[in-house]
């Protein structure tokens, strides 16, 4: 153990200057001349041994780097933040392309996405319901690859009549073995405004029709 009663007038003095450092923290010319100290005051007869020395300045420096690394990632953190509110904040009134099984339509325009195809497919069909769960629109897509297949819906039903602005749900399927197999959905949505957090979180998005999401749910930003 260190025996820290050599120190205290120097302590005091520091404190009296104003240093504002906290009293249980050590740094580290406070260390090296508490280890300066207990090497003046040892017994001779007894001195330490140079083990137990080596083990203190170990468990000095472990801590100190663990401290420092500490600091570090709290830098790194916040200057990350800084980055991705910058980041979200120029998407205002840009279009990004999100996971969601609902689109919107604006009242002039079309409602657009993609499809997550796995494998590539023999038929793949996107259906439209309203909010009534009544299908408006289906959309044959044909034969698609791997990959992500784009789709556009001008917001006109079967007879071509044009549909009010609004949300609608999107499904995307294809048959594998005769069976109906559901795909996932993107949605493309427009960025009306940004939430910043100040808690660490992912910046929040408000989207047209889709409501609020985070930034980390943007796959594409268009």
């Amino acid at each position: 153990m260190f025996d820290v009663s050599g120190i205290n007038g120097s302590a005091a003095t520091g404190a009296s200057n104003g240093e504002g450092k906290r009293r249980d923290e050590l740094g580290q010319e406070d260390f090296l001349e508490l280890m300066t100290t207990q090497l003046r005051n040892q017994d001779p007869l007894k001195p330490m041994e140079s083990g137990d020395f080596m083990a203190q300045i170990a468990q000095f420096t472990s801590a100190a780097g663990i401290q420092d690394l500490q600091s570090a990632f709290g830098d790194f953190s916040e200057s990350m933040q800084a980055t991705q509110s910058l980041q979200a904040a120029g998407l205002v009134g840009r279009q990004v392309l999100v996971d969601a099984g609902s689109g919107y339509l604006p009242q002039e325009g079309e409602l657009a996405g993609s499809v997550s195809v796995p494998s590539s497919v023999d038929n793949l069909t996107v259906t439209i319901t309203d909010a009534a769960g009544q299908t408006v629109r289906q959309l044959d897509l044909g034969a698609r690859p791997a990959g992500s297949a784009a789709f556009q819906w001008d917001g006109r039903n079967a007879a071509g009549e044009r549909l009010p602005a609004g949300t609608y749900t999107v499904q995307a399927s294809t048959r594998l073995g005769g069976e109906a197999v559901g795909l996932d959905t993107r949605m493309a949505a427009t960025v009306e405004s940004v939430s910043l957090s100040r808690d660490g979180r992912s910046p929040q998005l408000e989207l047209e029709g889709l409501g609020s999401m985070s930034l980390a749910d943007v796959r594409q930003v268009k």
